[in-house]
C-alpha cells in the first residue's frame, strides 16, 4: 500500500503525521498528493468524510516550509476559505500540529466574535491564514489584511461557499491573491456556480474524482421507521438513551429547541444546536457534545455539514429533509472515514410519498418497518443498557442555561483560547458565517486523535439487554469511529448482526407530554436553521 514518503511528502511532515498516528493515505489523499505537492492547481470532489482535510493541508504545509520565508505583517502566505466558522476552526486544528513541526504559524479568522484580538495577530505576521469569506473581507476592507503575498489557496466545501451566498465575496478574495499562485479547490459538486470559480481562477487543474457526492458510503446502514405521529418522541428516548453520541436532526429552529426541552426532561442528556444561538451557547453545546457531557445534539441543517466528533454512530432525522442533498450531509455525520454507522428517518402515514422519493433520489434502499416504543428492534438498531439522568433543577439566575454543562469561561464574555501564537478572541456579532457553529477550543478532529469518550456515569438504568455501545475507537486519520467494542451477546449497529434476546422498556410518563408536544409540530415542508 503507497505511503506518504512515496507520495512525496517532506520527512519533516511524515515524522509528524507518524506521531499523530497516520500512516496510511485515504484515497482522497493518494490521488491529489502528488500533483498539489509538485505545485499543479487541484480539483478534488469528494463528498464530506472521505479524508479531504489532510488533502490540501499537507501541500499547504510542505510548499511554505520549502522557502521558510518570514510572514510579514497582515501579509499571510497561504488562504484557507471555509464556508462556516466551525470547519475553519476544525480546519486550523487539523492543520496545526503539521504546521508547528515545520515551524510555521497559523491563524482562524471568522465572523461573530470581536475583530480586535483577529488584527492584532495578523499584524504580528501568519503563514497559514484559515477564514470565512464575510470577515476576512472585513479585515481587507478596513486595510488590516491584504491578499498579494498568498502563495497558495485553498476553497473548502466550495459548493456549500455557494449555497450560503458567498459566491461574490471568494470571487472578489480570490482576485486579489497572485495570479501565478497555486489554487487548490475541493467540493462535493460542481454545480451553483462553483464551476465558474474553476474556470476563472485555476490553471489546467488536474481533476480528481474520489467518490459520488451523490452517493451514500457502503459502510452506511439505512432505516426508515414508519411510526404514529404520537409514537414518535417515545421512539427518539428509546434510540436516544442507548450508550454513544446521536444527532438528531430537524427542521426548524424551534423544533430543535422544543425537543432538546423534552429529551432532558425524559432523562436524556442532549444539546441544541441552530442559528438562533449566541456564540458562547454554541461553544458550550458543541463542547458538552464533544466531551460525552450529552450524547445527543438535536440540529437543524446548521449542522448538516463540517460537525467533526469522533464515534458519531447514530443519526436520526426526526423531521425528514426536503432535498436529497440535505439528507447525505445530514448522514454524513456518521460513518465516517470507512466507519460504520446508522442513519434512521421517522416517517408518519403522510411522508410516505416524500421519504420514498427521498431515497430514490439519494441512490439508497432503506429497510422500512412499522415500528412502536417498545419494539425490539430499536435495541437491535441502537444497541446497550438504557440509561437515564434526572432532570437538573431549574437553574438560578445567572447560571448557563444549559442544563447538561456547568458554567465556563464562555458564560462570562471569552470565546475560547486561541493557539499557534494567538491571542484570546473576543465576542462580537453574528455575521453571514456566523450561522454555523464554533468548534470547542480542542475539536474534535484530524486524522489521528483518538480520545476516550465515555458517557458520563448515569443514576438510573431500565432493564434493556445487553448490546454493543455506539463509539469505542477512532480512526486515527479523521478522528472518526473505527471499531466498536462489541459485549458477549450484542449485536452489530444497522442489523448486520442481531441479537433477538434484547429488549427495551417503554419510556415512563415523562415521555409522554413530550410525545404530544413534539408531534404537534411535525409535517410541514418549511425549512429553517
Amino acid at each position: 500500500m503507497t505511503s506518504f514518503t512515496e507520495l512525496g511528502v517532506p520527512a519533516v511532515l511524515t515524522t509528524a503525521l507518524d506521531r499523530l498516528g497516520i500512516t496510511t493515505p485515504f484515497p482522497i489523499q493518494a490521488a491529489t498528493l502528488p500533483d498539489s505537492l509538485a505545485g499543479r492547481d487541484v480539483l478534488g470532489r469528494g463528498r464530506t468524510g472521505s479524508g479531504k482535510t489532510y488533502a490540501f493541508v499537507i501541500p499547504v504545509v510542505a510548499r511554505l516550509a520549502a522557502t521558510a520565508r518570514k510572514p510579514q505583517p497582515g501579509r499571510p502566505r497561504a488562504l484557507i476559505l471555509a464556508p462556516t466558522r466551525e470547519l475553519a476552526t476544525q480546519i486550523e486544528a487539523t492543520l496545526r500540529p503539521l504546521a508547528e513541526a515545520a515551524r510555521l504559524s497559523t491563524l482562524v479568522v471568522f465572523g461573530g466574535v470581536g475583530p480586535n484580538p483577529q488584527i492584532k495577530a495578523l499584524k504580528a505576521g501568519v503563514d497559514v491564514l484559515v477564514a470565512c469569506p464575510g470577515r476576512l473581507d472585513d479585515h481587507i476592507r478596513s486595510g488590516h489584511a491584504s491578499l498579494d503575498a498568498v502563495e497558495v489557496t485553498v476553497l473548502d466545501e466550495a459548493d456549500h461557499m455557494a449555497d450560503l451566498g458567498f459566491l461574490p465575496v471568494v470571487r472578489r478574495l480570490m482576485s486579489q491573491t497572485p495570479a501565478g499562485g497555486q489554487r487548490l479547490l475541493f467540493s462535493a459538486t460542481l454545480d451553483n456556480g462553483v464551476d465558474v470559480l474553476v474556470q476563472k481562477f485555476m490553471r489546467k487543474p488536474v481533476t480528481h474524482h474520489v467518490d459520488a457526492a451523490a452517493q451514500a458510503p457502503v459502510e452506511m446502514d439505512h432505516h426508515v421507521l414508519h411510526v404514529r405521529d404520537d409514537d414518535r418522541f417515545g421512539i427518539l428516548v428509546e434510540l436516544l438513551s442507548a450508550p454513544g453520541r446521536s444527532v438528531v436532526f430537524t427542521r426548524t429552529k424551534r423544533r430543535a429547541k422544543v425537543l432538546t426541552r423534552q429529551l432532558n426532561a425524559a432523562g436524556v442528556p442532549a444539546v441544541e444546536l441552530h442559528g438562533n444561538l449566541a456564540q458562547n451557547a454554541r461553544n458550550r453545546n458543541m463542547s458538552a457534545f464533544s466531551d460525552g457531557t450529552a450524547g445527543t445534539l438535536v440540529a437543524t441543517d446548521i449542522a448538516a455539514r463540517g460537525i467533526h466528533v469522533d464515534d458519531v454512530g447514530l443519526v436520526i432525522h426526526a423531521d425528514p429533509p426536503v432535498e436529497h442533498k440535505a439528507y447525505l450531509h445530514r448522514s454524513g455525520r456518521t460513518a465516517r472515514a470507512g466507519a460504520r454507522g446508522t442513519v434512521i428517518t421517522l416517517m408518519t402515514d403522510e411522508q410516505q410519498a416524500d421519504v420514498r422519493d427521498l431515497a430514490r433520489k439519494a441512490g439508497i434502499r432503506p429497510v422500512t418497518t412499522r415500528t412502536r416504543p417498545g419494539d425490539a428492534l430499536l435495541a437491535q438498531l441502537a444497541p446497550g443498557e438504557r440509561t437515564f439522568v434526572a432532570p437538573a433543577p431549574p437553574a438560578a439566575p445567572g447560571t448557563p442555561a444549559n442544563p447538561s454543562r456547568p458554567a465556563s469561561p464562555e458564560d462570562t464574555g471569552a470565546a475560547g483560547r486561541s493557539r499557534s501564537r494567538r491571542p484570546r478572541r473576543g465576542r462580537g456579532r453574528s455575521t453571514a458565517e456566523g450561522t454555523a457553529a464554533a468548534a470547542p477550543a480542542t475539536p474534535a478532529t484530524g486524522q489521528g486523535r483518538q480520545r476516550a469518550t465515555e458517557q458520563p456515569s448515569r443514576r438510573r438504568t431500565s432493564a434493556a439487554g445487553s448490546g454493543q455501545a455506539r463509539g469505542s475507537g477512532s480512526d486515527p486519520r479523521s478522528g472518526t469511529p473505527q471499531q466498536r467494542a462489541t459485549p458477549a451477546g450484542g449485536g452489530t449497529r444497522g442489523g448486520a448482526q442481531r441479537s433477538g434476546a434484547a429488549q427495551t422498556r417503554s419510556t415512563s410518563t415523562s415521555t409522554g407530554a413530550g410525545a404530544a408536544a413534539f408531534s404537534a409540530r411535525g409535517g410541514g415542508r418549511r425549512t429553517s436553521r
